[in-house]
């Protein structure tokens, strides 16, 4: 049960996720407003996803993005897709 912030835009497949919208694995974790992203693991987190919980730290720790100093603002460009 991962919560993730985005300080970029992505798609899921299915839909748009802007930067600034929350980003969960599981409708159980959601709250409103959030975006259900059932297939999310540690191999697809999206660039610029700030952990919010405990699990989603872990499945950064263990993607791609392990290490990658995280964005100090949300920029513009960034959050069109």
């Amino acid at each position: 049960m991962a919560r993730f912030k985005m300080s970029q835009s992505f798609w899921t497949g299915q839909q748009k996720v802007s930067a600034g919208h929350v980003l969960v694995d599981t409708q159980a974790n959601a709250q409103p407003g959030d975006v259900v992203y059932t297939a999310l693991n540690s191999t697809n987190i999206p660039a610029g996803a700030i952990a919010l919980d405990a699990s989603a730290s872990a499945m950064l720790a263990a993607s791609p993005w392990a290490g990658v100093p995280l964005a100090c603002c949300i920029l513009g460009m960034d959050s069109i897709a």
